[in-house]
């Protein structure tokens, strides 16, 4: 097993008091394999993406408990020097928004090439050649042109191919891609998500790619984890969870995904909010908005059910997801 995360709890301590932000988060990725990692905003996808790759803002946050299995070693027992040697060349991360990660004031070449000087010594001239390799192999146009150009002066699809390369420098065996496909228009999603998955399969890495769009992964993921307030509702093989979903969120995200055979009628939505994470329902979190609801939902937390089991078990948090699956 590439990585795998056990019963992981981050938490933030603010002036209004604790939010619990993950909430016993267990998934797994192997060399490549493709895990989607969904749910709305605030549903700790992201933190526990920051906790993983060791770049968690402490304090406010605080990792309380939980594993973090790297080949095996646990991470969060190493220290800050050790960890920084395997973040960029063993894990990297491609972050969302590209133009605020990317200095403003450095060219693109300078800050790819930094890699290689930090990390395997080269001098600055084999680290800008080596900066043209990388941005060739992201399909950028007339690399050696622009590799002295700044960040400003590339479309949002070329800066994320940039962010790409830039996680991609070391070849390392995985990947967190942290909604790579915002704020881009869907031609260049569509591009960006088939250089990730070329990449992948050249390199055989592990890709863990964090989204809130159910159609972005459909054809890229192996494995999808949905999150609600901190905690996985739903596990299951990609083309298992849009074939039948066993949890009533993951059924409403699905449902507002919208459809050319609905062309022209109302987008569903789910109703309601996230719950606030300084305060979480007792019970199900997802009750207030679930159109199952029932009394021990409000009261009893449920465990993540066996739906099915191997080769790829399927686990739904959910007290009536046999109704959910088959109704």
């Amino acid at each position: 097993m590439l990585l795998e995360v056990r019963d992981l709890h981050v938490e933030f301590h603010t002036r209004d008091g604790v939010a619990k932000a993950v909430n016993g988060v267990d998934y797994s990725v192997d060399a490549g394999e493709t895990l989607a990692v969904l749910g709305e905003s605030g549903s700790g996808k992201s933190v526990t993406a920051q906790a993983v790759m060791g770049i968690l803002d402490i304090p406010p946050g605080r990792i309380t408990r939980g594993e973090i299995l790297f080949q095996g070693q646990d991470l969060l027992k190493l220290k800050e020097d050790e960890r920084r040697k395997i973040r960029g060349a063993r894990m990297a991360m491609v972050f969302q928004d590209a133009l605020s990660s990317l200095n403003p004031v450095l060219s693109v070449g300078d800050q790819l090439g930094e890699m290689f000087q930090v990390h395997q010594g080269m001098s600055r001239k084999d680290s800008r050649a080596k900066a043209v390799e990388l941005m060739d192999r992201v399909r950028i146009p007339a690399a050696k042109e622009r590799v002295g150009q700044y960040p400003h002066q590339f479309s949002g699809g070329m800066r994320q191919r940039i962010m790409i390369a830039m996680a991609l420098a070391l070849e390392p065996e995985l990947i967190i891609a942290d909604e790579p496909t915002t704020a881009l228009d869907v031609t260049v999603q569509a591009q960006v998500m088939d250089l990730l998955a070329e990449l992948q399969r050249e390199l055989n890495m592990g890709l863990i790619l964090i989204t809130h769009d159910l159609g972005v992964v459909a054809d890229v993921a192996d494995k999808i984890a949905v999150m609600y307030a901190g905690r996985i509702v739903e596990q299951a093989p990609v083309h298992e969870i849009y074939k039948a979903p066993a949890h009533p969120y993951t059924k409403g995200l699905l449902e507002s995904i919208p459809r050319l055979d609905q062309k022209g009628q109302e987008l569903y939505a789910i109703k309601g909010l996230p719950p606030n994470l300084l305060h979480i329902p007792p019970g199900c979190a997802f009750n207030p908005r679930c159109p199952m609801a029932q009394d021990v939902c409000r009261t009893d937390e449920p465990p993540l059910y066996e739906v099915t089991e191997s080769p790829v078990p399927r686990a739904s948090a959910c007290h009536f997801w046999k109704e959910c699956l088959h109704g």
